[in-house]
């Protein structure tokens, strides 16, 4: 690597330490001036209105999709658009979280006074405890940085970075306070990966077709040929559609080292796995995934309300692309 490739690499990196000190920085603030801000916004009857005009509009609609993912009612306000109409998106009941790096930011003082004479409170975020948008917040929030990450001090960079951190900071706080659970998560995100793994059930993901079945009086050298022709890598052993238990790749090989020449003529039930895990198909997929994990397997028997076998579900098909066992 020539000088001039490692002079740029050394940039990148002084840049992402710069970032990095910038948001460790952050945590010397987090005082009763955070927890007021916390309250406020957990107790707010209306919605939760970001505002901030350039750099600060960005971080702040990102802040602001981060509260509604999270529970909290939130939308962006650019306070430009303000002026013209959209003043009355805002009710007595919301609350303003106004972000300004300078906190002198001009088209943003221009719209506090709007704010305030409807009775909404504020809450800034600033890099200065004096600035006119501290002198308007109810809380100010301190977002102050060293220096920018960029050589020339000048572009927002590091300041950005501790913007949205403390905006991310405010949301996890509030994710605490609120006791929000991976079910709430999953209910405002039900057309993402992440909804479909933890509201879908087990019946909409089992495999039901071509179930490797097995009666315990068959003969291993039948059950081998029909564990062999699945996919499941198990033989279901079954009788009047209730479940007696499983032949795994594991019990097929201990047996043989057990019986020898014997093996092939032993009946299933000899060989087979008593009280195999299994799932209920009205179960949520992320339980199936989490009681794999736990008993490090990747199969799960799935039984209907009368203890019926209805179907099979592994890790695989719990969700495509990821599996829950590790």
């Amino acid at each position: 690597m020539n000088n001039e490739y490692s002079h740029i690499l050394a940039r990148a990196k002084e840049c992402l330490t710069c970032e990095a000190a910038a948001v460790t920085a952050l945590q010397e603030r987090l005082d009763e001036h955070f927890l007021q801000a916390v309250e406020l916004i957990r107790t707010c009857k209306g919605k939760i209105v970001v505002t901030g005009v350039g750099k600060s509009g960005h971080i702040g609609s990102k802040i602001a999709a981060t509260l509604a993912s999270t529970g909290t009612p939130a939308f962006f306000l650019n306070p430009l658009d303000a002026y013209h109409g959209d003043l009355g998106m805002l009710s007595a009941d919301d609350l303003v979280l106004a972000i300004s790096y300078s906190g002198a930011t001009e088209e943003l003082l221009r719209f506090l006074p709007l704010i305030q004479a409807k009775g909404i409170p504020i809450i800034g975020m600033s890099s200065n405890d004096e600035s006119l948008l501290a002198q308007y917040a109810v809380v100010h929030l301190n977002i102050s940085v060293s220096r920018e990450a960029d050589p020339l001090n000048l572009i927002p960079t590091a300041s950005t970075t501790a913007t949205l951190a403390m905006g991310d900071a405010l949301a996890c706080a509030l994710v605490e306070a609120n006791h929000f659970q991976p079910t709430d998560f999953a209910a405002l995100h039900p057309g993402g990966d992440l909804g479909r793994k933890l509201l879908a059930k087990v019946e909409d993901v089992m495999f039901t077709e071509n179930l490797p079945f097995l009666s315990p009086r068959m003969s291993m050298r039948e059950a081998i040929e029909i564990v062999t022709k699945g996919t499941l890598g198990i033989g279901i052993v079954v009788e009047n559609s209730k479940l007696l238990g499983i032949i795994t790749d594991g019990d097929i090989r201990r047996a043989t080292l057990r019986l020898g020449q014997t093996f092939f003529d032993t009946q299933v039930s000899e060989i087979m796995s008593v009280n195999p895990k299994v799932i209920r198909q009205s179960a949520k997929i992320v339980e199936a995934g989490e009681k794999m994990n736990h008993h490090s397997i990747h199969t799960l028997i799935v039984l209907d309300d009368q203890d019926c076998v209805v179907g099979v579900i592994d890790s695989f098909s719990c969700l495509p692309g990821t599996r829950f066992y590790h």
